[in-house]
C-alpha cells in the first residue's frame, strides 16, 4: 500500500480535521483516514481531486518532488 504523509500536512495546513475533509469529499472519515495513513490505496481519481483542492501537483502528493506547483502553473 502507498503511504502519503503529505496528505496530512496539506490537510493540517488548511486547518481541516479528518472529519471536515471527509465531509467535503463525501466519504466516511475512516475511509479518508485509511488513505492518509496508507492502510488503503489512494485511488487516482481521489489523488487528482486532492491535488486540485490543495492546488499542488500529483508528484508532490506522491512524494516525488518538493515543488508544490501544479504542472499547469509552471
Amino acid at each position: 500500500m502507498g503511504y502519503y504523509p503529505r496528505l496530512r500536512d496539506l490537510r493540517e495546513d488548511k486547518d481541516l480535521s479528518i472529519r471536515k475533509l471527509a465531509d467535503l469529499l463525501h466519504m466516511q472519515r475512516t475511509t479518508y483516514y485509511n488513505y492518509e495513513t496508507g492502510k488503503r490505496e489512494l485511488p487516482f481519481e481521489l489523488a487528482v481531486t486532492l491535488a486540485k483542492f490543495y492546488d499542488v501537483s500529483l508528484d508532490y502528493i506522491a512524494g516525488f518532488t518538493n515543488d508544490k506547483t501544479p504542472a499547469s502553473k509552471r
